[in-house]
């Protein structure tokens, strides 16, 4: 794993427990950490179940005993990582958003697709998939379960950054993070939305604004925010529907908030991060005297992925869907089958968020690249 900080703590608590929840074909051995500093790589690694460490990424590539290379580093490593690792024969499974920009992507998936040509496997960590409640979102969609898709509404409200005194770190940082509240969060609720209704984002029209714009700097002083704290936009699928979508960290009050709800012909869900073991669904043939939304508990057997933990009603939370990301490509890559999502999902992603930025500095209606 390249990097130890918030992602590297969530992956590598799915390494040590994908194995005796889910059995994989492969068992995972966490054989190397690495970090930029050497001596914090090896507190990390011992902290987090590592059995070793290195001060340079490219080290891991070298050794023998590295078959997957997990990346956890902010965005403008990703790239460059991703490619090496690749062309050198790792399988690898790199954290959202993919890249900084298109062009990068699309390197990535350039590199994907010639290490699958030797039975290399590359997945993108959109984790949210994972949750149970999502799946069967995906699946009552798929089904017909709620008809034709006419409507996307989808958020993403934190407030981590609603506090002006909240100090500068390197999300706020254009050149290392890509973009603000838009790649960060944004890109999961763009993910999500695409991957329950089946539908990609074809054009967009977008605000961004960014509200405090100079934060305190660790080492004294202030830093300029050099990313959005806000977007907004409004966008067509290619299945005709309708979308809508906020990412914002300034939601006063609003600590982890992805709503998505989607509304079709025939019937209508609706789901809360907040409230993750839930799926809310409308059927909309029902009598009008019993028909309204009801609550789902998706804890049941027969829901993907809960058979592996609880008795149902025993909660699922936000690192289960590691492990279920973990399962499911070291799965993959023991039955030579291509895990999703793919960088290529990750490029499709990455150009939304490209045409929502074009959309903002513009002011008009932006198509997303590829998608005609």
């Amino acid at each position: 794993m390249v990097g130890h900080a918030f992602m590297g703590r969530a992956h590598s608590q799915a390494w040590r427990s994908v194995g005796p929840f889910f059995g994989p074909p492969l068992t995972p051995v966490m054989a190397a950490l690495a970090g930029r500093d050497a001596g914090r790589a090896a507190e990390a690694a011992r902290t987090l179940g590592w059995a070793s460490s290195e001060g340079d990424w490219k080290q891991l590539l070298r050794r023998d005993d590295v078959q997957i290379v997990d990346i956890c580093t902010p965005g403008d490593a990703h790239a460059e990582i991703a490619v090496a690792a690749l062309d050198a024969g790792k399988h690898v499974l790199c954290e959202k958003p993919l890249a900084n920009s298109s062009a990068e992507a699309e390197e990535m998936v350039a590199a994907a697709e010639r290490a699958r040509a030797n039975g290399v496997r590359s997945m993108v960590g959109f984790n949210y998939r994972r949750v149970p409640a999502v799946t069967l979102a995906r699946n009552l969609v798929a089904g017909g379960r709620i008809g034709t898709v006419r409507h996307v509404r989808a958020q993403y409200l934190q407030d981590w950054l609603t506090d002006p005194e909240a100090p500068f770190s390197w999300r706020l940082d254009r050149d290392r993070a890509g973009t603000g509240a838009l790649g960060d969060i944004g890109a999961h609720i763009i993910d999500t939305a695409q991957f329950i209704t089946g539908h990609a984002l074809v054009g967009v029209s977008a605000v961004m604004d960014t509200f405090v714009r100079e934060r305190p700097a660790p080492g004294g002083g202030t830093a300029e925010v050099t990313v959005d704290d806000a977007a907004l936009f409004v966008g067509r699928t290619d299945g005709g529907a309708l979308a809508s979508f906020e990412a914002t960290r300034m939601a006063t009050g609003r600590k982890n908030a992805l709503r998505i709800e989607v509304s079709g012909s025939s019937g209508a869900l609706s789901f809360d991060l907040e409230s993750m073991n839930e799926l809310w669904f409308h059927d909309g043939t029902e009598a009008a005297e019993t028909a309204g939304f009801r609550r789902i508990v998706v804890t049941e057997p027969v829901h993907t992925y809960a058979r592996q933990w609880w008795p149902p009603g025993h909660m699922l939370g936000y690192e289960h869907t590691f492990t279920h990301q973990a399962a499911d490509l070291l799965t993959a890559i023991a039955d030579g089958t291509d895990p999703t999502p793919s960088f290529a999902d990750g490029l499709r992603v990455q150009r939304v968020l490209d045409a929502v930025a074009a959309s903002a500095a513009s002011g008009g209606w932006a198509d997303v690249e590829g998608s005609q």
